[in-house]
């Protein structure tokens, strides 16, 4: 059995001359009405006529037309004009007239080439309609008359062009919404490669310059190489991860880093040379959005700049996990050594975290500490949506 709710989802799945002729049918229904008939539009005070087989002819060529009103809107309103000229000068006045103004709106609204010479033509066309009505009606009708129906026939034109202009104006907005969100989307992901690359390529750079003042410690030697063949690994298996996601046929069931996996991110730090003191504490919240991410990110990026920056100094990293929100904090002491051989940083990073945790409502701060160091505190709200 066919629900309810899918009625108009397969209503649409028609064709737009399917979807538009019942309108046609329903006014050509009334026309043939015998209580309807001579109850049209009369224009030049012609007799009323009996209907006859003309007279279906007429209304036939006023109603189905508009089948075609979106598809074919001069073709609809060229016919329709035909059966109307035909129906006023036999003197019919037909129900049917109700279709002009039908297919005037749908001209005005779906007309995209030769707008005013369309426009021009037609009003021409009018004029030996007005002039042959004129003259085979009773005289009664003033010229006048004959221009006020005209600027009648002008109004659904003018709305229908209304119509146009707001759903051109609509679908500019929304292209400029599609272009902002490809280009947030860029900016994100720009984001993600710096803290990957970033993270990983200077942690193999420190454990490579660690690994030159080895050479007399085979074992060490071997453990250092190999701790730089597993963060590479890991950069690898991070970047082919932030790919699939770009990658527009790959499912939306990926995980993400989450805060889970700290613990693996401050024992690779380590293994760099870096001192790093670890707590986390409270019960992660059921559902944390995008919160689990931006905390990782926001150690990443601190243990980044403290193996760059600090290196070999005592860095303490301190999750909470609260019910509404997670809070971080990552410092260093002020002592250590720079490693001279790590990248130069292009102080995008914490501006990025400051960002990030911005847009889900946080707070965000990173500076020198009262005595030495650096900290950097983070509080993003779980919950929040990607």
């Amino acid at each position: 059995m066919i629900s309810v709710r899918r009625v108009p989802e397969m209503w649409h799945r028609f064709d737009v001359t399917v979807r538009d002729l019942p309108l046609g049918l329903l006014i050509l229904a009334g026309s043939l009405i015998p209580e309807f008939h001579n109850h049209g539009t009369q224009l030049g005070g012609l007799p009323a006529r009996p209907f006859d087989a003309l007279a279906i002819v007429a209304v036939a060529l006023q109603c189905l037309p508009l089948a075609v009103r979106r598809r074919w809107p001069v073709v609809c309103l060229a016919l329709v004009s035909l059966g109307f000229a035909v129906d006023q000068l036999r003197g019919y006045h037909s129900f049917a007239g109700t279709a002009m103004p039908i297919a005037l709106l749908s001209v005005g609204s779906h007309l995209e080439r030769h707008r005013r010479a369309i426009a021009l033509g037609f009003s021409v066309a009018y004029v030996p309609l007005a002039v042959a009505l004129h003259r085979l009606g009773s005289g009664a009708e003033a010229p006048s008359e004959f221009a006020m129906y005209y600027l009648a026939l002008v109004l659904p034109w003018g709305m229908g062009s209304w119509l146009r202009s707001t759903r051109a104006v609509e679908a500019d907005r929304r292209r400029r919404v599609a272009e902002d969100t490809r280009a947030a989307e860029r900016a994100r992901i720009a984001r993600e490669l710096h803290d990957v690359v970033t993270h990983h390529v200077t942690a193999m750079v420190v454990q490579a310059e660690a690994a030159r003042y080895l050479t007399a410690a085979p074992d060490r030697l071997d453990q250092a190489l190999t701790a730089v063949t597993e963060t590479g690994r890991r950069a690898t298996t991070d970047l082919r991860h932030l790919l699939d996601l770009i990658n527009p046929d790959h499912g939306t069931e990926a995980t993400t880093p989450t805060v889970g996996r700290l613990l693996t991110l401050v024992e690779q730090t380590r293994r760099s040379g870096q001192p790093v003191e670890f707590t986390e504490e409270g019960t992660p919240a059921e559902s944390t959005g995008s919160a689990d991410l931006v905390a990782y990110r926001v150690v990443q990026e601190a243990l980044t700049n403290a193996l760059k920056y600090a290196h070999g100094s005592r860095t303490s990293v301190q999750v909470h996990h609260g019910e509404r929100d997670i809070t971080v904090e990552v410092s260093t002491d002020g002592a250590g050594s720079r490693a001279p051989a790590s990248p130069g940083g292009s102080g995008r990073g914490l501006a990025g975290l400051r960002e990030r945790v911005d847009v889900l409502g946080g707070d965000f701060s990173a500076g020198a500490r009262t005595g030495g160091g650096f900290v950097v505190r983070a509080r993003i709200p779980a919950g929040s949506p990607s």
